[in-house]
C-alpha cells in the first residue's frame, strides 16, 4: 500500500481503485507539533508566521540536536513530507525511543515506504494503542490489505471513533463491501469533515436509495443492460402501422442511431435520515454531490451535471460537466457534447465527443458516428461505430447495422444486429427479428422477438403480438398487444381496443382508444368518436335561426381523425356539418376524402353538389366513386342518363349498381334497367 506520493492506492472489493490527494504526505503523516506535543519554548515561541520553511527547519533542528523529543518529531515528519527517508528516520526513531506517538506513525509510514509493512505496522500498533488515530487508520489498512478484516474494522473503528476523517472513510468503506447498514453514518462523518469521497459515496447511497424502488428491477437502457439513464436517445423509433382491424405491419429499424444514454444518477433519490421520502432524499444527495464536486471529485460533477441538467437548468449543469471534463471525466465530455449539440453548436460538440471518444468513451464515439452519419459521411460514421464496439458500446455494433441497412446491405445489417443482439441489445434483438421476418423466417424472427420484448423492448412486444396474429392466434396476440399497450405503445393500444369492442367490452374498448388516440394514433380517434357518438341522442330537425350547438366530444375526436388524413373520419365530419346546416364546411370535408381516394367522400360531395345545382361536376364525383366501387353512385349516374335521355348509358350504370349492391340498390337499380329496356324496345 503505497501512502506516499500523488496518488495514493486504496483496496476495495478486492480491486484497487485510485484517488486523488492534493497532497497525500499530509493526509498520512501525522503533524507532530500540532497534535501530539508542542515543540519546546525554545522554538515555539520564536516561530511566526511570516518564518520560512528553512527557518523553521533550522529552528527544530537545533532543538532536536538538544535532545527536544518534539522538535525531533516535527524535524522527521517535515524531512518525511518532503521524501528524505534517510534524513528522517533517525530523528524519528530518537523520538519514537522518548514516546512520542506522532513519531511512531511516522516512523511506521517510513519504513512501509521502504519496502517493511510488518516493522511498520509494529510502530502503528505502538503510536494506535497510545491514541493516535492516523496510526490506529494506517495499521487498519495494513490489516484489511491482507485480509483480516475483523482486524481491519477493529482499528479502523478506533481511528473513526476519534473523528479521524480517513479513518471514518475507511472503515465505511469496508463496511460498504460486506454491505453493511451502518457504512452510511461514517460516510457521513467522514464528509462532514471535508472527505470528498466520501461525500460522493453518501450522495450515491443517499439516491440509491430512493432510486431502488422507483427503477425496478428491470430497468435498461436502450442497449438492453441494466441502467441509470434517464436521457434516453431514441435508439429504434417505433413506425406507426396502417391503422385497421387487421394485423399490423411489423416494428422495422428507424433511422435514428442508437445512442448509450449518460448514466443518470439524479433523477429519484432515498431519504436521508433527516427528511423521509424520495424528495428529501433527493435534495440531501444534490447537497453531497456539490460538495464533493466543489472540492473538486470529477464524478461528482459529473453526476451534479446531470441532475441539473434533467431539471432543466442547462447552464449551471454545463458549467459542472466543463469542470470534470477538464479534470479528463470522459462521460462529462460527451455529457457536455450533447448539451452543446442540443443548443445547435455542433461543431462545439464534436469537439467534446472526440475528446471523450479518444479517451475511450464509447457513448461519445457513437454520438461522433451518428453526425457523420446524418453529414452522408458513411466510411467515418462507420470507423466510429467500430470504436465505439471496440470500447465496449454495444450500442456500436447496433449502429452499425442500422447504418449497413439503411444502405441496403442486409447480410451485413443482419450479421451486425446479431451481434449486438448475442450482447443483450434488446432493440438489436427485435431489428435482427424483423430482418428475418421480412425474409420468411418467421419461426427463427420469435424468439429474437421474445427475448426483445423480454427485455424491455416495447416494440418487441408489439410485434410479437403481430406475429401471433398472423398465425390466428388471437388470445396469444392481445397477451402481447396488451402488455405493449401497458408500456403506452400507441399502435398496441389500438389493437386492444379493437379486440374489446369485438368482445361487447365497450368500456375497455374506450379506456385503450382514449390513449391510442392521445398518442396520435388517427384510427384510435376514429374508432373513439365511433362509441361516443353511438351514445348520442338522434338529432333533431334542423330549425334556421336558432343558436349553433356546441362541438360535442365525439365531433371533436372525429375532427382531430380528419385533421390527420383519416378518410371515414373525413367524412363523418361532413355529414355531422351537413346535419348542421353548414354545406360549406361539410363540402370541404368531403371534397378532402374523396381527393384522398375517399369513394364515400366523393358520393356525398357529388349529393352536395346537385343539392346546390352543380349537376355537371356531381357527375364527375359520382363517376369516380362508382369506379372505386359505389353502387349508389353507379345508381345515381344511371338516373342521372336516363333523365337526360342516354338511355343506354343509363343502362350501363344499372348493370354497375346491381353488380355492386348492397341489395336495395341492387333491386332499384334492376327495376330502372328493365324500364329503360322497355323504353329502348318500344
Amino acid at each position: 500500500m503505497g501512502f506516499m506520493g500523488d496518488r495514493a492506492t486504496l483496496l476495495e472489493t478486492g480491486r484497487f481503485v485510485q484517488r486523488r490527494a492534493d497532497n497525500a504526505a499530509d493526509e498520512i503523516i501525522e503533524a507532530a507539533g500540532a497534535v501530539d506535543a508542542t515543540v519546546g519554548s525554545t522554538a515555539a515561541d520564536h516561530e511566526t508566521d511570516h518564518e520560512t520553511e528553512a527557518e523553521t527547519e533550522a529552528r527544530h533542528r537545533l532543538a532536536a540536536e538538544k535532545g527536544d523529543a518534539a522538535a525531533m518529531s516535527v524535524l522527521g515528519a517535515m524531512l518525511l513530507r518532503r521524501g528524505d527517508l534517510d534524513g528522517a528516520e533517525p530523528f524519528l526513531r530518537a523520538a519514537t525511543t522518548q514516546g512520542d506517538r506522532a513519531a511512531a506513525n511516522n516512523l511506521g509510514v517510513l519504513l512501509h515506504q521502504r519496502g517493511y509493512p510488518d516493522e511498520a505496522a509494529a510502530w502503528w500498533r505502538v503510536a494506535a494503542v497510545a491514541g493516535s488515530a492516523p496510526a490506529a487508520h494506517a495499521l487498519g489498512r495494513h490489516h484489511r490489505e491482507r485480509g483480516d478484516e475483523p482486524a481491519a474494522e477493529y482499528w479502523l473503528r478506533q481511528s473513526a471513533e476519534q473523528g479521524h476523517a480517513l479513518g471514518a472513510f475507511a472503515l465505511a468503506d469496508l463496511l460498504q463491501h460486506r454491505s453493511d447498514v451502518g457504512a452510511e453514518r461514517w460516510l457521513r462523518a467522514a464528509a462532514e469533515q471535508g472527505h470528498r469521497e466520501a461525500a460522493f459515496r453518501l450522495a450515491l447511497a443517499l439516491e440509491h436509495r430512493a432510486t431502488e424502488p422507483a427503477r425496478g428491477p428491470h430497468a435498461y437502457g436502450p442497449g438492453g443492460g441494466p441502467g441509470t439513464g434517464t436521457r434516453l436517445r431514441a435508439a429504434f423509433p417505433p413506425v406507426a402501422p396502417a391503422p385497421s382491424a387487421a394485423p399490423a405491419a411489423p416494428v422495422t429499424p428507424g433511422g435514428d442511431i442508437g445512442v448509450m444514454p449518460l448514466p443518470r444518477t439524479g433523477e429519484a433519490a432515498a431519504g436521508s435520515a433527516t427528511d423521509s421520502g424520495p424528495a428529501g432524499g433527493l435534495a440531501e444527495a444534490e447537497q453531497w454531490f456539490r460538495q464533493a464536486a466543489a472540492r473538486g471529485h470529477r464524478k461528482a460533477a459529473l453526476h451534479l451535471g446531470a441532475i441539473l441538467e434533467q431539471r432543466g437548468q442547462l447552464k449551471e449543469a454545463g458549467r459542472w460537466y466543463l469542470m470534470s471534463a477538464k479534470d479528463g471525466e470522459a462521460k462529462a465530455a460527451c455529457a457536455l457534447g450533447f448539451l452543446l449539440r442540443d443548443a445547435g453548436d455542433e461543431e462545439s460538440a464534436a469537439v467534446w465527443w472526440l475528446r471523450a471518444a479518444q479517451e475511450g468513451d464509447g457513448n461519445a464515439a457513437n454520438a461522433l458516428g451518428a453526425l457523420h452519419a446524418a453529414r452522408g459521411e458513411q466510411q467515418t460514421a462507420e470507423r466510429w461505430y467500430r470504436a465505439a464496439m471496440d470500447a465496449g458500446d454495444v450500442n456500436g455494433a447496433y449502429n452499425l447495422g442500422l447504418l449497413c441497412a439503411a444502405q441496403e446491405r442486409v447480410a451485413q445489417a443482419e450479421q451486425w444486429y446479431r451481434r449486438a443482439a448475442y450482447a443483450g441489445h434488446r432493440e438489436a434483438a427485435n431489428a435482427l427479428a424483423v430482418l428475418l421476418l421480412q425474409a420468411g423466417d418467421a419461426n427463427g424472427a420469435e424468439p429474437w422477438f421474445s427475448k426483445a420484448a423480454e427485455a424491455g423492448s416495447v416494440d418487441a412486444a408489439f410485434n410479437l403480438g403481430i406475429l401471433y396474429a398472423g398465425r390466428d392466434d388471437d388470445r396469444s396476440a392481445l397477451i402481447w398487444y396488451e402488455r405493449a399497450a401497458a408500456a403506452g405503445h400507441t399502435e398496441a393500444a389500438l389493437q386492444v381496443g379493437i379486440a374489446c369492442l369485438r368482445d361487447g367490452d365497450e368500456q375497455g374498448a374506450e379506456r385503450h382508444l382514449r390513449c391510442a388516440a392521445g398518442g396520435g394514433s388517427a384510427e384510435a380517434a376514429y374508432r373513439l368518436a365511433t362509441v361516443l357518438d353511438a351514445r348520442r341522442p338522434a338529432p333533431g330537425p334542423v330549425v334556421l335561426g336558432a343558436p349553433r350547438a356546441e362541438k360535442s366530444e365525439c365531433e371533436e375526436w372525429y375532427e382531430r381523425a380528419a385533421g390527420q388524413g383519416h378518410r371515414r373520419a373525413q367524412v363523418r365530419v361532413g355529414m355531422l356539418a351537413a346535419d348542421r346546416g353548414d354545406v360549406a364546411e361539410a363540402a370541404r370535408w368531403y371534397r378532402e376524402a374523396a381527393e384522398a381516394g375517399s369513394r364515400n367522400g366523393a358520393f356525398n360531395l357529388g349529393l352536395l353538389l346537385a343539392r346546390e345545382g352543380g349537376e355537371r361536376e356531381a357527375a364527375l364525383w359520382w363517376t369516380r366513386a362508382a369506379h372505386a366501387g359505389h353502387g349508389r353512385a353507379a345508381l345515381r349516374l344511371a338516373l342521372l342518363a336516363a333523365r337526360r335521355g342516354e338511355l343506354t348509358e343509363g343502362r350501363r350504370w344499372c348493370d354497375r349498381a346491381v353488380e355492386l349492391g348492397p341489395s336495395e340498390v341492387a333491386e332499384r337499380a334492376a327495376r330502372l334497367s328493365e324500364a329503360l329496356h322497355q323504353e329502348l324496345t318500344a
